[in-house]
């Protein structure tokens, strides 16, 4: 690519369903770094067909992870993708577009589509969806959290039209068990951030309900046929989950101290 380099970047784990479509997406980039984090399918075959630079670490959490990935990278500019993430060739265009034009931004941020069984998600606030993904080396790190974390750049930031697309629930399988990791891992942000939790009904019943209510309802998820009624019923499901395991990991450490 001419003008200033772009590394891709992505962390892994067991990804060979998803890479081969990832990696082709951005084939064009000057550089591509993967970082493993224990494997035993062929994600580091797929990486290294792509000439991806592979490097393994141990699990470190999302946002450590994803920062050690970043350190990899030698571009000018720096795309963090996730590995069920695809560049659509509108948003490759765009990109290099914008690069060879040396922008004044410091990061974009870029829309992204989410498919739920293979359908777009369009409505119930999953769409646009606006990550912050491409940015100079160097000026941007991803916040310390586990889970949702987001990157934070120094530096003014403007807008992509072109999408990733987001194939991250194929199955019900892989949803449910996507959720189960999520809302375990958001009771830990629960209870670190609150401290001792109770068994809370509003929480743990009535929170979910207004959560399928508003996104269902109010901002139109209905209209995302019969994928978005199980998305919305099952994301109302995750909320519950969530404050019944931060409550029981407050009964866990209680039984500890005891």
């Amino acid at each position: 690519m001419e003008g200033l380099s772009l590394s891709a970047v992505i962390i892994t784990l067991n990804e060979e369903p998803n890479l081969p479509r990832t990696l082709a997406s951005v084939a064009w980039a000057d550089e591509i770094v993967v970082l493993d984090s224990g494997s035993t399918d062929r994600t580091r075959e797929i990486a290294e067909s792509f000439k991806a630079k592979f490097f393994c670490e141990s699990w470190k959490g999302f946002a450590a992870q994803k920062n050690s990935a970043l350190q990899k990278a030698s571009g000018d500019w720096i795309l963090s993708l996730d590995a069920d993430e695809e560049v659509e060739p509108a948003l490759a265009d765009e990109i290099r577009q914008t690069l060879a034009g040396n922008p004044s931004a410091t990061g974009f941020w870029i829309p992204r589509k989410n498919f739920f069984l293979n359908r777009w998600i369009r409505h119930g606030g999953f769409y646009p969806d606006p990550k912050l993904r491409l940015f100079r080396r160097g000026a941007g790190t991803f916040e310390d959290r586990l889970v949702h974390e987001d990157l934070r750049v120094q530096g003014s930031t403007a807008k992509l039209r072109n999408h990733l697309l987001h194939h991250a629930y194929p199955t019900l399988d892989s949803y449910l068990e996507h959720m189960n990791r999520y809302s375990s891992l958001g009771a830990q942000m629960v209870t670190a951030r609150n401290g001792l939790v109770g068994f809370s009904f509003l929480d743990i019943v009535i929170r979910p309900q207004l959560t399928f209510f508003y996104n269902y309802f109010l901002r139109g998820g209905f209209l995302d046929g019969r994928e978005g009624l199980l998305l919305h019923l099952y994301h109302a499901g995750y909320v519950s989950w969530k404050y019944a395991k931060a409550w029981e990991r407050n009964q866990s450490n209680k039984a500890k101290t005891v």
